[in-house]
C-alpha cells in the first residue's frame, strides 16, 4: 500500500500547491519541491531493498561483483537525474532539465561501458568457437 501513500501525498501536494500558487507563487514551488523530497525518501527504502536483492543475486550467480555495482550505479544515476530534471521542469527551467537529462544519459553510458565490453567479448568468444 506504499503506492497509495505516495499517490495521496502527491495529489495532496499538487492541490495545496495549486491553492497557494494564486497567493504566493514562490511558496507553491517550495511545496512542490518538499513533496518531491518526501516521496524521494520513501523511494530510498525501496532502493535499499533492491540493493539487498542484487547482492543476493551475486551470491547465487557467477556474475562479477563489479557488474552488480555498475547496475546499482546506473539505477542511482537514473533516479537522481530524473528527480533533478523534474524539479527543474516544475520550476520552469526546461533547458537546465534537458542538460541534466543529457548528463545522466552520458553518465549511464560511461558506467555501462565495461558491461557492454564484456557482452561483446562473450559474443566474440561464442562466434570464434
Amino acid at each position: 500500500m506504499d503506492v497509495m501513500k505516495i499517490g495521496m501525498i502527491g495529489i495532496a501536494g499538487v492541490f495545496l500547491s495549486i491553492l497557494v500558487k494564486e497567493i504566493k507563487p514562490a511558496f507553491s514551488l517550495l511545496i512542490s519541491i518538499t513533496v518531491c523530497i518526501m516521496i524521494f525518501f520513501f523511494l530510498t527504502e525501496k532502493l535499499w531493498y533492491l540493493v539487498d536483492t542484487f547482492q543476493s543475486f551475486g551470491e547465487y550467480l557467477t556474475i562479477q561483483n563489479s557488474y552488480l555495482k555498475s547496475l546499482m550505479k546506473i539505477l542511482g544515476i537514473t533516479y537522481l537525474a530524473d528527480f533533478s530534471s523534474n524539479i527543474c521542469k516544475d520550476a520552469g527551467y526546461h533547458a537546465v532539465a534537458g542538460q541534466i537529462e543529457i548528463f545522466g544519459k552520458l553518465s549511464i553510458l560511461a558506467v555501462s561501458t565495461p558491461i557492454l565490453a564484456a557482452i561483446l567479448e562473450t559474443i566474440q568468444n561464442f562466434v570464434m568457437s
